[in-house]
């Protein structure tokens, strides 16, 4: 926070302080003046009368500018409108005059009253040194107009004297007070400020610790399906090698039943096949390199997905938003296997779900030189519970026998090597989305 910034906003601090604080002041002074009738009835019960009417008058007064100091322009004059206090001075000074003059007890008034703005009123320095000055000036009048005059000198100079220092201790206080307030409030600053930080940091941390354990499964699968490539892909290669030439066999060609056998086995050998294909995905992938493609069009790259998923998407009103440019940089099979497993997901979950006027949205746009794309369907959406883990890989929510569950998985790793990131969003009960992003062709 810049050093202007910080001033501006204590100064807005400090106008609602001492707007609370003016208002505070005037309902203590109003409390203080009428409390004042018990010093008049015992001082000097033939004013009382009149000294009461003023009493009244001047908290009268004080009443109108609480009233004030409810408005906007009260907001804006606060500081200045607390110099009401000057009221119950004048009516002090008035009393002086009519009472016993320099002698009169009504001095220690003026003198409380100067303590008071300083320590309890919100007056800035300048003002209080004003107040002060005023109330002495109040007090230097009542002693003239007094019939006998500014006598004894001994006492009107020893009383001036106290009233002098009484108003500049006053204006040390509200120095202080400014200076403390201001640290104060700098302080509260500060904290927001560093509590802001931690937030994001906080995020961030989040963020990070998300990627880091979506990298350690994808990594772990890795290191599996290295593994495995050599142990499977060599025997599935020899029996379906073996399945070839058994079905070019005569007997075999004469016998439908074993034709059939074997074509069921070839077709397992070749799902197997595809499973260890897919798995390579994960074994070959370096985290977070991007890959290493050619241009095409991605509008191609739909058509040929929205072809091969034709069967699945049966009675699923497909429709898009591309924009005129589509040429992105990456490797086009990965991006049509993606489309494929994403459409194929939203038509099963629309099925399963017997949604009415199934549909699927695809929604393509260029943000910062990337083509995001979005295929939103209007089936059942996915549980809270479970959007989290949609792209753990052997996560699944078909029956047993539908799926591995590494469709989103390596739909996820083909998207972060194209320098991109796979995600997904739902409502619940109304639709499903996921989005990724591509690079764009240079």
């Amino acid at each position: 926070m810049s050093t202007n910034q910080l001033y501006a906003g204590y100064k807005s601090e400090l106008a609602d302080f001492r707007l609370a604080f003016s208002r505070g002041g005037a309902y203590t002074a109003i409390v203080l003046v009428l409390l004042g009738v018990g010093l008049d009835y015992g001082q000097y019960p033939q004013q009382q009368l009149a000294f009461a009417v003023a009493r009244v008058v001047v908290s009268l007064l004080i009443a109108g500018v609480v009233v004030v100091l409810y408005s906007a322009i009260g907001r804006r004059f606060a500081p200045w409108l607390t110099l009401t206090w000057l009221l119950p001075q004048i009516m002090i000074a008035w009393m002086i005059s009519q009472t016993e003059g320099v002698q009169s007890p009504y001095y220690v008034g003026l003198n409380l009253a100067i303590f008071a703005s300083g320590i309890a009123l919100p007056f800035g320095l300048w003002q209080n040194l004003v107040f002060g000055l005023l109330s002495y000036l109040l007090y230097v009048l009542a002693c003239l107009f007094h019939a006998g005059g500014i006598e004894p000198m001994g006492t009107f100079i020893v009383n001036s004297l106290f009233l002098l220092f009484a108003a500049a201790a006053s204006g040390v206080y509200t120095f202080f007070n400014e200076r403390a307030r201001f640290i104060l409030f700098r302080l509260k600053a500060e904290v927001a400020e560093k509590n802001a930080e931690l937030e994001v940091i906080n995020r961030k941390l989040v963020d990070i610790k998300g990627q880091m354990l979506q990298q350690e499964k994808m990594a772990a699968i890795g290191t599996l399906a290295a593994g495995l490539l050599h142990e499977v892909n060599n025997p599935v290669n020899f029996c379906l090698m073996a399945i070839e030439v058994a079905m070019e066999e005569p007997q075999a060609k004469e016998s439908e039943s074993l034709t059939e056998c074997l074509v069921d086995a070839k077709q397992g050998m070749q799902r197997i096949q595809h499973i260890v294909s897919d798995l390579k995905t994960f074994a070959y992938r370096k985290p977070g390199a991007e890959v290493e493609g050619t241009p095409f069009l991605f509008e191609k790259a739909l058509d040929s997905s929205i072809r091969l998923t034709a069967h699945e998407l049966r009675g699923v009103k497909m429709t898009r938003e591309l924009p005129d440019d589509t040429l992105v940089l990456g490797d086009e099979a990965a991006v049509i296997g993606v489309l494929i497993n994403l459409f194929s997901n939203a038509a099963l979950a629309m099925r399963k779900a017997g949604t009415a006027a199934p549909a699927i949205h695809t929604t393509v746009r260029w943000a910062d030189s990337r083509l995001h794309v979005t295929v939103r369907d209007n089936g059942p959406g996915i549980a809270a519970e479970n959007l989290a883990r949609v792209f753990e890989p052997f996560f699944t929510t078909r029956d047993v026998g539908q799926g591995l569950g590494l469709g989103l998985s390596i739909s996820y790793a083909v998207i972060e090597r194209h320098g991109g990131q796979l995600f997904a969003e739902s409502e619940l009960g109304q639709w499903a989305a996921f989005s990724f992003d591509l690079p764009r062709a240079e």
